[in-house]
């Protein structure tokens, strides 16, 4: 990781509208008599499952399969139990295993660091998944400075322990009464309610010790849930806390970017006369090795209160707050091929090329007599770079009120108000010293192993070469996304043939996004690199790089994330504001819904329609003069609105007792990432960077899913679904040039730009799922998940239009898991294996980045001492797994990280 510095409508009639308007006509006469007049219809939010007394694996499954098999729509659940029963450490980590759930392990494209931070539902960015708690909508913030900067609008998971789960509901077809912004989906987290307990006193806890290899630390993770209520069972309270620390170590070999010697900075006409071949040709421009230190102290708790005043009343309050505080020290130490070519004009004494890829560099080691610069006094073969990011953090809120009023036998309405709240922080320090020219050079070797690295004196620390030989940066960047939000829904009881109740509702909802950036100066005394005491500096750990397979530049020099603190409290002052990134956005959003409830005999299901309007109102900062300093600029703000008509149509036929069809089509949509609509990203050094676009449209998708489940036998499941988005409006991403203030020049510069376009595009797949006990208490699940996306418009200037790359963001082609379980009265243990294929993980300095294939493997054990005693073992990524990424080809690598194996003992205990 390293870091440098109109109006619209929309309201005609689709193909979705026209085929749910034909299924209305087919169910609005009596096609059977209803079983009986309170029959309702099951669907996944219902409490199907609560008289299910689950006490382990298999009991744990039974919830879980039925209350999958009789919701009439396009559901996965996974129970509390479930979750406590694998090495799962926040709620991503039980998603992984659903079959079309994908997750990845952080929010964009910095690659991973050992836990899984986002989700996505059937490859698709992790945007077009809308995450609710309890049915409402959650804010949460990102620590990292680029996601802080890019406003997206996914919940991160890291913020969300495992131990809140009472439910976990994932929608794969949408329903007129869920709330809107998932085009691919949601999933909603349904959290333990007091009075939904069985016994009068809840108390559980967990107390664990988990050790990361890497880091070589041990820290506590401590978890706690009391809960009571009256033996009338009209009041209870419910508290439930945790704390959990954990000590991170990343070892990583990074490509900040590959370019074009005549791209980059006018190239060097000299060195391209006398190499022609080179021309044109991609060469990896600082490749380091990336040594990340992290501390993550996740603490925070819930709190819910309910109330019956009356036997037809129920009145739920409840509150969350969690924060990560997620403190970090990046040590990056690169070659640099760029600056010897480009400022000293030396040519390569030997250099190999496979297609347009240059896999193998190496310059002469001593100045030759061609240099522009005497004895290369300006030029430098590496770079270091520290950097700190003192008190980052991501936090997330909620304070909630829910309200249940039966008017009679046949009316019942329910509401939501609330409030949450997200905020994402990190003060971001740099270090960097370049270095005298000591020649150097890589050989690549694809994604087979990391590039060979040699840079003579890497060990030693030393200054020189570039004119600005020691420097450093400094920003201070917050963002905060807020939204208010209320909800009325009714629910209207009839014996009217095949319609056996109707649901209606309204919903108004205010979202707000502000970004917030505070430059650092770095003064003077901030250059001199020979006032650090000679006993400062240190080198990499020993072991460094050993989990990546080779070829990394193991013993390099860096300096403490102490004396970087205490370099950036003297010399560095944060005043004023970056204002060309910063800006706000405001989004009020109104919505009204109808949907009718079927039950036809062995047909149920439902169809309903959703009426969205939204307004758009994007203030940001556009340059007026560049008159010295930062310029001038000035606040413009840009508005649109669009209103979206969402029908949907879900069936589920009773083919027989235990085989269940069902067929679902729906219009659904997802509002444009709030980065994308005004953010703005810059890296000074390559003159790239991404910007906002706020005249974006919304993502409409119109979808389709035909399934067959079999449920064979008690716990068993064998299952197959199709699935089609047609995606009429897609955000890709396309290029121009634009001129921004370059921070580390210290002037304005011209920078290559990524900015958002709408396209198309289409995600059709297909997904498996099997489980069965086997025999003497061992059991098996797995499933599969085929899915091929592509964009299916090129826009203007993009990868699609430019070069032929079509692929959609997070569509991996195959993904499966793998699990074997056993358990008997006293001792259960299950074994995991998770796996996808590479897949686009987005863009980063103008360049795609693709997470290449990989597996997991986690494992749990747990030993009933009593029935409230448990001891339990659990490992995550057993098999220490390596994260490879590639820009277009794989002959091109981006990123090599490697985190270790955690190992989790402790005790739970339940009374």
């Amino acid at each position: 990781m390293y870091n440098e510095r109109g109006r619209a409508m929309n309201c005609k009639q689709t193909p979705i509208a026209s085929a749910v308007a034909v299924a209305m006509l087919m169910v609005a006469y009596p096609a059977y008599a209803a079983d009986s007049a309170d029959t309702q219809t099951k669907d996944a939010t219902t409490t199907a499952d609560q008289t299910i007394t689950v006490t382990g694996i298999r009991a744990s499954k039974q919830a879980s399969l039925a209350a999958k098999k009789n919701a009439v729509s396009v559901v996965e659940v996974i129970t509390a139990e479930d979750v406590g029963k694998m090495p799962d450490k926040n709620v991503a980590d039980s998603l992984q295993r659903v079959a079309g759930v994908n997750t990845i392990t952080a929010g964009g494209t910095e690659g991973g660091f050992g836990e899984n931070d986002r989700i996505s539902l059937r490859g698709t960015p992790a945007a077009l998944a809308l995450t609710t708690l309890n049915g409402h909508t959650v804010s949460s913030g990102d620590w990292y400075s680029l996601n802080i900067q890019g406003g997206g609008r996914s919940v991160s998971y890291s913020l969300l322990p495992s131990e809140l789960v009472g439910r976990i509901t994932v929608h794969k077809s949408s329903q007129a009464d869920f709330v809107e912004g998932g085009a691919s989906g949601s999933v909603d987290i349904e959290t333990r309610k007091p009075l939904e307990l069985k016994d009068p006193l809840t108390i559980m806890g967990s107390a664990e010790a988990v050790h990361s290899t890497l880091a070589d630390k041990t820290d506590g993770q401590y978890n706690g849930l009391i809960s009571w209520k009256n033996p009338e069972n009209t009041v209870g309270l419910l508290v439930q806390g945790f704390s959990e620390d954990r000590h991170l170590r990343r070892d990583g070999q990074e490509f900040l970017w590959w370019d074009t010697t005549d791209d980059l900075w006018g190239g060097n006409s000299a060195v391209l006369a006398a190499h022609p071949d080179l021309k044109g040709k991609y060469i990896t421009g600082l490749t380091g090795s990336s040594l990340f230190l992290q501390e993550r102290k996740r603490k925070g708790g819930l709190i819910d209160a309910e109330f019956k005043p009356a036997g037809n009343f129920t009145i739920d309050l409840s509150g969350f707050y969690s924060k990560l505080d997620a403190t970090n020290y990046n040590a990056n130490f690169m070659l640099d091929t760029f600056n010897p070519i480009t400022a000293g004009g030396i040519s390569p004494s030997s250099y190999t090329i496979s297609g347009n890829t240059v896999t193998s560099l190496q310059f002469p080691t001593t100045c030759p007599a061609t240099s522009l610069s005497p004895n290369c006094s300006s030029v430098s073969s590496s770079v270091e770079d520290i950097a700190v990011r003192p008190g980052a953090s991501s936090s997330s809120q909620f304070i909630n009120a829910d309200l249940k009023y039966k008017v009679n036998d046949q009316l019942s309405f329910s509401g939501k108000l609330g409030t949450t709240k997200g905020v994402g922080t990190t003060k971001d320090i740099g270090f960097e010293v370049w270095m005298p020219y000591v020649g150097g050079g890589y050989q690549t070797h694809g994604l087979s192993s990391p590039t060979s690295i040699t840079l003579p004196g890497a060990n030693t620390p030393s200054i020189g070469g570039n004119s600005n030989t020691v420097g450093g940066w400094a920003s201070d960047v917050t963002a905060t996304d807020k939204e208010t939000y209320f909800q009325i829904d009714g629910k209207y009881l009839l014996d009217f043939g095949s319609i056996d109740s109707v649901q209606f509702g309204i919903r108004s909802a205010d979202h707000k996004r502000s970004l917030e950036d505070v430059p650092g100066t770095v003064g003077a005394g901030g250059s001199n690199f020979g006032a650090i005491p000679s006993g400062t500096f240190t080198n990499y750990p020993g072991n460094f790089g050993s989990g990546l397979g080779g070829g990394v530049l193991a013993n390099g020099w860096t300096l403490p994330e102490s004396y970087i603190n205490n370099w950036a409290n003297q010399n560095i002052t944060f005043a004023g504001h970056i204002y060309q990134s910063e800006f706000n956005v405001d989004e009020p959003v109104q919505a009204a819904y109808a949907m009718a409830n079927l039950n036809a005999g062995n047909l149920t299901g439902n169809i309903g329609v959703r009426v969205v309007g939204t307004e758009e109102k994007v203030t940001s900062n556009q340059l007026m003069a560049a008159n010295g300093g930062q310029g001038t600029y000035q606040p413009v703000t840009t508005k649109s609105d669009y209103t979206d008509v969402l029908p949907s149509a879900n069936f589920r036929l009773e083919l027989d007792k235990n085989l269940i069809g069902r067929f679902a089509v729906n219009r659904s949509m997802a509002r444009p990432e709030l980065g994308q609509l005004a953010g703005l990203t810059l890296f000074d050094i390559q003159q790239t960077g991404s910007g906002g676009n706020p005249k974006l449209k919304p993502i409409r998708s119109n979808n389709f899913d035909l399934g067959l489940e079999w449920y064979f036998g008690q716990n068993s499941r064998l299952s197959a679904e199709l699935f089609y988005m047609d995606l009429e409006t897609y955000v890709t991403f396309g290029s121009y040039t634009a001129t921004f203030y370059n921070q580390s020049q210290k002037q304005f510069t011209q920078y290559r730009m990524s900015g958002p376009v709408n396209t198309t595009g289409e995600v059709k797949g297909l997904e498996l799922s099997y489980q069965q006990p086997i025999w003497g208490g061992f059991g098996v699940e797995a499933n599969y998940t085929m899915t091929h996306g592509k964009e299916t418009q090129a826009a203007p200037n993009s990868a699609c239009a430019t070069t032929g790359d079509c692929d959609l963001i997070g569509t991996s082609k195959n993904a499966y898991n793998l699990g074997v379980y056993y358990e008997n009265q006293r001792f259960n243990a299950r074994v995991t294996y998770n796996y996808r294929s590479a897949f686009l993980n987005g863009l980063d300095r103008s360049s795609a980045i693709y997470q290449d294939a990989v597996g997991t493997v986690g494992a749990s054990l747990d030993y009933s001492v009593t029935n409230q005693l448990t001891i339990t073992a659990e490992g995550k990524d057993l098999n220490n797994p390596v994260l490879k990424s590639y820009a277009s080809t794989p002959d091109q690598p981006r990123a090599f990280y490697t985190n270790g194996r955690q190992y989790y003992v402790g005790l739970r205990y339940k009374y």
